[in-house]
């Protein structure tokens, strides 16, 4: 089984976008009629199970075998929102979901059982996928699980212009909240995108029949309404000409195995923002088709989680249907090349999330720091360890890999602005803090940013944000990884149930948060509820452990190590991950304990 490190690696490799010639608008038109007597007694929204398209056509590419199973169907949510709260109290507690049931001024929780929520991805077995090929014989059977926060767009015109939810639900193996949600008059997809295995069918034609599993019916009073829909799986190949969806020009690799914190880009988007692609080359579609995945802001780490596939609004989508209905020449590479980004019409959360913009000027008065709410900065357990050999770049080395992020659970964010002297290499940094109305009232210097040139990197460096160090079984210092610099994006949902979390944060990635070499000025911000994952995978971020004796070890990171950061609590700045070392020189094994309850390496 590979590493959640090694799985990073290979999920940044480039995959094609499925046709999306198929793909239909989802409209009011297609909702699906009323529940019967005894699903419409349960409280709660009217939820119902929709298909966007009667047929869809997938792609099995020859030299990467396997079909992404994305049949365009949808739960909509009507009657209010289909939302829920899941929390849990520490690590040596369970997961515990909540459906939040919202009537005029009245509020109803209604506690899931007890172990039908394991984690923070999503309600595990809600869909049953059933595949009959042509001659009517089964050919595959398959569960889902279903992310409320998923791919989402409005069913009719008159819903919410914008879904109040978050864009995604969380995968980091440490999450502590989660908030999920159908927005009220919206649809989500029901695929998993990237969270879910490819099938394995042969090039030909067959009928799918999709359906809400009858736990999940008896739970929230759904419709039994399955849907069906006709697949026609074609073979391609990475060869093929250049045209339409796929091809060579579609298979191009998103980045190194070295690019664990490298500038990230909606592939989809034809125009890049200046501060595009730092390093590394911009990722190309995940496999979905383009009118059904999240946006650029979908899960989008420092490593080693994926972004999800661009997604296009409804807007859009009616007006594919309407010019494929004859009002105009809109064929599947037309729309295929719909551009991404903020647009009327554009509701789904397909949108790339704007920099945040520092000040004019550097502050001037008096430096304080006022009374007023502060950042408290967390750092989670050590996750996705393994052992790598150090690549071509240090031969004959062993290293200790691992992810590590350090969060903020508020209840006021983190906000540093960098301001370059003419001619200085680099920028005074400053932290800032604002009243309860969002006016700035002090300001305090805290270090410098610092300019990475390294392919990879190629942003500027908030220093002394973080460390990483490898303690003995006495806990007592022996290797520190070199690492201490960042960029800093909120790239994880850490807890969004805490104080004043912001389900929508504006800086989720690196092309948009970290400047570029020629910048005079950078804002990096780290929102409540929030947290920014690092992959420690290159040698000098890693630890060497090529001369360490086997035995126990605690990886630690520490946030906020020289406490140059002001916030409301400095002593639950450091997380341990226990690790075992064994193996010879050259061939170290590394073993990860379970930690209480979480057993993510």
């Amino acid at each position: 089984m590979m590493t959640r490190s090694q799985q990073g690696r290979t999920n940044r490799l480039a995959r094609p976008s499925i046709a999306v010639a198929a793909a239909i608008a989802v409209t009011a038109g297609v909702v699906a009629a009323a529940p019967d007597a005894k699903t419409a007694a349960v409280a709660g929204p009217k939820l119902s199970l929709i298909a966007a398209s009667k047929s869809v056509t997938l792609d099995s590419w020859k030299e990467e075998p396997g079909v992404y199973l994305d049949l365009g169907t949808y739960l909509t949510s009507e009657k209010g929102a289909f939302e829920f709260k899941v929390t849990r109290k520490s690590y040596k507690d369970p997961v515990v979901a909540s459906q939040i049931i919202r009537n005029g001024k009245k509020t109803t929780t209604k506690v899931l059982p007890a172990g039908l929520v394991k984690d923070f991805s999503g309600l595990p077995g809600f869909m049953t996928v059933d595949v009959v090929d042509a001659a009517g014989k089964s050919v595959l059977k398959k569960t889902e699980s279903f992310c409320p926060n998923n791919a989402s767009g409005r069913v009719r015109p008159d819903a919410p212009a914008n879904s109040k939810f978050p864009q995604s639900c969380p995968a980091n193996p440490f999450t502590l909240g989660s908030v999920w949600g159908v927005e009220n008059g919206w649809a989500a997809n029901t695929y998993a995108g990237y969270y879910s295995a490819p099938v394995q069918l042969a090039a030909g034609t067959y009928t799918a029949k999709i359906s809400v599993t009858k736990k999940y019916r008896d739970l929230f009073g759904i419709a039994n309404q399955p849907q069906s829909v006709k697949v026609t799986v074609r073979e391609r190949s990475w060869e093929q000409p250049e045209g339409g969806s796929g091809g060579a020009a579609a298979k191009v690799a998103s980045s190194s195995p070295h690019a664990g914190h490298a500038g990230h880009q909606a592939a989809a988007d034809p125009a890049p923002s200046g501060h595009a692609g730092h390093g590394a080359p911009a990722r190309t579609d995940a496999p979905a088709a383009a009118t059904t995945g999240a946006g650029a802001t979908f899960n989008v780490g420092h490593g080693p989680y994926p972004p999800a596939p661009p997604a296009l609004p409804w807007a859009l989508k009616k007006q594919a249907a309407e010019k494929q209905a004859g009002k105009g020449a809109f064929g599947a590479q037309g729309f295929s090349a719909a551009r991404v980004g903020d647009r009327a019409g554009q509701t789904d959360g397909s949108r790339q999330a704007p920099g945040a913009q520092p000040n004019a000027k550097r502050p001037t008065g008096k430096a304080a720091v006022p009374n007023v709410p502060k950042p408290d900065l967390r750092s989670l357990p050590a996750y996705g360890i393994t052992v790598s050999d150090g690549y071509e770049d240090v031969p004959g080395k062993d290293y200790l890999a691992f992810s590590a992020n350090v969060w903020n659970a508020g209840p006021a964010k983190l906000v540093v602005d960098g301001f370059r002297s003419p001619g200085k290499e680099l920028m005074d940094a400053y932290q800032y803090f604002y009243d309860a109305k969002g006016k700035q009232v002090g300001y305090t210097p805290t270090g410098t940013m610092e300019w990475d040139p390294r392919p990879g990197h190629e942003h500027w460096h908030f220093t002394d944000f973080a460390s990483y160090r490898l303690l003995k079984a006495d806990k007592k210092e022996t290797v520190r990884s070199g690492k201490e610099a960042f960029c800093l994006a909120n790239t994880d949902a850490v807890d969004y149930t805490v104080k004043n979390a912001n389900w929508h944060p504006s800086n989720t990635d690196l092309s948009t948060a970290c400047g570029q070499e020629n910048s005079i000025s950078v804002r990096e911000v780290l929102d409540v509820g929030s947290g920014d994952t690092y992959t420690q995978d290159l040698p000098g971020q890693s630890f060497d452990i090529t001369n360490l004796p086997n035995g126990t070890y605690y990886i630690q990171v520490l946030a906020n190590p020289e406490n140059r950061l002001k916030e409301t609590n400095h002593k639950n700045n450091s997380a341990l991950r226990k690790v075992v070392l064994g193996g010879k020189k050259g061939a170290r094994t590394v073993k990860v304990p379970a930690h209480h309850l979480v057993n993510a390496n």
